[in-house]
């Protein structure tokens, strides 16, 4: 790649050198941005050095050149100063063009863990999330697995962290309960990532995480919290939304968590809906506020509107934070 952009910036100066006024050396600075998504650092210098040259022979050579002043020369030397910094500051040893397209691959790895699969007749699920930098890169995501068509597991988890710093934190926690969900009970499932967590020996591999397992042919469910906020229950008899008493330690966090789980039944009618704290935490209120705040917001929501679209409905009425937001609805007979 760099010997095809050399041929190109010799041919531009070709150009220069005979008609300037067609090629005039400003535009010699493609040469370089074109590297900047193409080349590795070192590569990148050699070119950006070849650009420089170029562009003063050819500057040199027109007949109508006048002496470069101070402001010349800083530009040119911040311009390339811009792109060789840009260039060093890429971690991965890649060029721009191949970060970006890893980073996506990574993103949509991600969201792909997340989702649900096909429901049977009379059972829907619906989600929607924000990420704290509005990139698609956040610390809360979701895995699902769907057993012999009968016994349905969501864990929704929320990572130490927010936006495109946890990424890959979060990438890799959801490849690890990837592989453990259906495998395993949901404590034994918690208390394996735990231990994953533990293992990672950084201040910040904690998380939060509820896991529900929900029987699609009697509607018989129990939620697993590991210091998630609780889940709410929506009773199409009451119509209204009911906090759930699961409660638990955190994971990556002390070595024997405590998991308090609670069991029920989803009748057609009712629904489980899961969140993560960015939904319901506001730095002048606590958390017991934030969930009064959701559970008005969302019943009054779905008694009006009903429960298609409720998830992306009440997550917009979250005011704007600084953490990843993300809104999990599972409701039986309200296709």
């Amino acid at each position: 790649m760099l010997g095809l952009l050399l041929v190109g910036l010799l041919l531009c100066f070709l150009v220069s050198w005979f008609e300037y006024d067609w090629l005039p050396s400003g535009a010699f600075l493609l040469w370089p941005l074109a590297g900047l998504t193409l080349l590795r650092f070192r590569p990148l210098a050699v070119l950006t050095g070849a650009t420089a040259v170029a562009a003063l022979l050819a500057y040199a050579h027109s007949s109508r050149s006048r002496e470069l002043g101070p402001g010349d020369i800083v530009v040119a030397a911040l311009a390339i100063a811009i792109v060789l910094r840009q260039s060093s500051q890429q971690r991965s040893g890649l060029p721009v063009g191949l970060s970006e397209a890893m980073l996506a691959e990574l993103r949509d790895r991600l969201q792909s863990q997340g989702r649900i699969p096909a429901l049977p007749e009379g059972w829907c699920s619906q989600s929607a999330m924000i990420a704290a930098a509005g990139t698609g890169y956040a610390g809360d995501f979701l895995v699902a697995d769907l057993r012999d068509g009968n016994l349905l597991e969501l864990v929704l988890v929320d990572v130490c962290g927010k936006g495109t710093a946890v990424g890959p934190q979060s990438l890799q926690f959801a490849g690890a309960l990837g592989g453990l969900i259906g495998a395993l009970p949901p404590e034994p499932l918690l208390r394996a990532a735990n231990e994953f967590l533990l293992r990672q020996q950084t201040e910040e591999a904690f998380s939060t995480a509820v896991h529900v397992a929900v029987d699609v042919r009697d509607g018989s469910y129990r939620v697993t919290s590991a210091g998630h906020p609780p889940a709410l229950r929506w009773s199409a008899a009451g119509e209204e939304w009911a906090v759930d008493n699961a409660r638990g330690t955190a994971l990556g966090v002390i070595d024997d968590p405590e998991f308090h789980a609670s069991t029920g039944v989803l009748a057609p009618g009712d629904a489980l809906m899961f969140y993560t704290d960015g939904v319901i935490e506001r730095r002048r209120s606590d958390i017991d506020a934030g969930i009064d705040w959701l559970r008005r917001v969302a019943q009054q929501d779905v008694r009006r509107r009903g429960f298609d679209g409720a998830a992306q409905r009440i997550l917009a009425k979250v005011d704007r934070g600084d953490d990843d937001r993300a809104i999990l609805i599972l409701s039986r007979g309200l296709c």
